[in-house]
């Protein structure tokens, strides 16, 4: 007969599993420091002892690592992502730039079609609070909190389309951007007419996902990173013709020292 005996969950696998969703779903994420030992213990209802053994054996799996007089975190298993080898050309090249880009607009706008049809009414407050935090950042002119207002506004739309691939992969894209390896989005919140365009368009993708339309979600992300790329071609090529205007600046300023009879002496 096609039966097997039922053997009752050990309370420490219990906690294992739970702790292991919260990370897979990206509600405990890289970094983040777990509540103190008896804490925890009184919130998940189990003895010391079982908290123990399920932190050790998230520990062993290399979910969890201790750090010393610091407590437990979860473990930044997103930076085995890339090689450092990886990293590096992606920092050296500049077609990685455009390549990343094109990559970012294929999955949120893929990401945003989901979250448009997926989004439960929590997720969807999320993305408001954080789009209505961009409008407040958006008067007080401080190109590192939009930058870092931009990266949650996109973070959590990919959360909101519940695909935990996804989320991981993203995340782990992002982690590169905020560690300037591809460029500084900064930059792009420095220019006040740059900085008007990309808050009007994240309220474009606000307004597309709240009302639940796939479509005008996936166009409005399509629409963003498409001007995203344009604006980093302009300020990339300003940037190399400052550099040549400054060796111009240079050169003038090395003839005119040079010839004692210049009129502008």
């Amino acid at each position: 007969m096609p039966f097997e005996s039922i053997h009752p969950k050990k309370l420490s696998t219990l906690v294992v599993q739970q702790i292991e969703s919260l990370i897979l779903r990206g509600i405990l994420r890289p970094a983040e420091r777990l509540p103190a030992e008896r804490e925890l213990s009184e919130r998940l209802g189990v003895s010391r002892p079982s908290l123990r053994e399920a932190l050790a054996d998230l520990q062993e799996k290399g979910l969890l690592e201790t750090k010393a007089s610091s407590g437990i975190y979860v473990a930044e298993v997103l930076g085995s992502a890339f090689s450092p080898a990886l990293i590096h050309l992606f920092a050296t090249h500049d077609e990685a730039v455009f390549d990343y880009l094109s990559f970012r607009r294929d999955m949120e706008g893929l990401a945003a079609e989901r979250a448009a049809r997926a989004a439960s009414d929590s997720d969807l407050k999320v993305v408001q609070a954080v789009f209505d935090k961009m409008v407040q950042a958006h008067s007080k002119r401080n190109p590192r909190m939009e930058a870092a207002l931009d990266a949650q506004f996109h973070t959590a739309i990919i959360e909101a389309s519940h695909n935990v691939v996804m989320l991981h992969m993203m995340r782990a894209m992002f982690d590169l951007l905020r560690e300037g390896v591809f460029y500084n989005r900064q930059v792009m919140f420095k220019q006040r007419t740059t900085r008007s365009a990309l808050l009007d368009q994240h309220r474009s993708i606000n307004k597309a996902l709240q009302a639940g339309d796939p479509v005008a979600a996936r166009q409005a992300i399509e629409q963003h990173l498409d001007f995203v790329k344009i604006a980093y071609a302009d300020n990339q090529r300003s940037e190399k013709n400052e550099a040549i205007a400054k060796k111009r600046l240079e050169q003038e300023l090395i003839t005119q020292n040079n010839n004692p009879k210049s009129p502008n002496r």
